[in-house]
């Protein structure tokens, strides 16, 4: 297998990528194409050789700060258009990318198409419960939707749960701020009769703390709420972890107490780690693109590179075409009856 990175995309690039793709192609046995500034990405390799890793020369590099489409259309031999092109030449099965997400999008977009049938795109992201995990989408792709794009990423996150974290039927719930069925906005209340609609395990509004304590196993939501809701659990233990520390100074005693608390906090902190689950998969484009957090280091990049590679093992764009297949060809049946 071979999996393309984005060597310059990220605030610790081109170096810390470059060491996160060595790891990875010696931990997981792949070969990683590395995209990007020729001359910057062997002076980090010569220090080792590594037959795992390829250059790919890209001449442009497209900045966190720039406007997505007009630099993905502008840039045409940009690492981050070079990667897509890699994936839709077949020359790759998956790319990564810590670069300018709006750009990562707008360049999946353009080179690999949506699955037939999806209207928007959604960047998924796995967070930590009381169980193992929670398929959290759209976390930032879409900030305005309507209701039936809510209906298609649960189509797609269902698709990831059971494809690839093999969980049987998962429980699909819709983020809202109450379970009862008249709480919400005009967006949830207006996908909450479609969703029951559909032939998923469904199990209507949750709150945000159903999030962590698993009662769900995908929560649909829109990016700016889903975006908020990431972050937020990013930066919950390591402010925890703080205050038990400022708690701990104050006595003795204190300190003694809590010395076993940060210990635990320390754990929940490596659980919301972003650069434990690597990144997030673009799901809905035809190929797998995931996309790291812009600071993430060597083991960040090699963990979203293992998300990749579970990605394409797993088929998780058949899946996803095959559901959004079947929805479709069940309401073309609806209409002609």
């Amino acid at each position: 297998m071979q999996i393309v990175v984005d060597a310059m995309g990220g605030d610790y690039a081109p170096a810390e990528v470059i060491a996160g793709a060595r790891l990875a192609a010696a931990e997981y046995g792949v070969r990683i194409l590395l995209v990007g500034d020729e001359a910057r990405i062997r002076e980090e390799l010569k220090r080792k050789v590594d037959d795992a890793v390829t250059v790919v020369p890209a001449s442009e590099v497209i900045g966190m700060e720039e406007q997505p489409v007009q630099a993905v259309r502008r840039k045409k031999d940009s690492s981050i258009v070079r990667a897509v092109q890699l994936v839709k030449e077949g020359r790759a099965e998956a790319m990564v990318s810590a670069g300018n997400t709006g750009a990562v999008m707008a360049a999946a977009l353009f080179g690999l198409g949506r699955i037939e049938g999806v209207d928007r795109p959604a960047l998924m992201a796995l967070m930590p419960n009381l169980q193992g995990y929670t398929v959290l989408l759209d976390v930032g792709a879409n900030v305005d939707i309507r209701p039936e794009h809510l209906v298609q990423f649960a189509i797609m996150g269902a698709a990831y749960a059971s494809t690839v974290l093999k969980i049987k039927a998962p429980r699909v719930g819709i983020l809202s701020i109450g379970e009862e069925e008249t709480k919400g906005n005009e967006l949830t209340l207006n996908a909450l009769p479609l969703l029951k609609k559909e032939p998923l395990n469904f199990i209507g509004n949750v709150e945000g703390r159903d999030v962590f304590n698993g009662c769900a196993d995908v929560v649909v939501c829109d990016g700016f709420v889903g975006n908020v809701l990431l972050k937020a659990g990013e930066g919950l233990a390591q402010a925890l972890e703080v205050m038990v520390r400022q708690e701990a100074v104050r006595s003795f005693p204190a300190k003694v107490a809590l010395g076993t608390g940060l210990f635990f906090l320390k754990e929940l902190r490596r659980r919301l780690d972003y650069a434990e689950y690597g990144g997030a998969p673009l799901l809905g484009v035809n190929g797998v693109v995931i996309v790291a957090h812009g600071s993430s280091k060597a083991r960040a990049i090699k963990n979203a590179v293992r998300v990749a590679i579970d990605s394409v093992q797993n088929g998780l764009v058949r899946t996803i075409a095959a559901s959004i297949a079947r929805r479709n060809a069940r309401g073309a049946e609806t209409s002609n009856g």
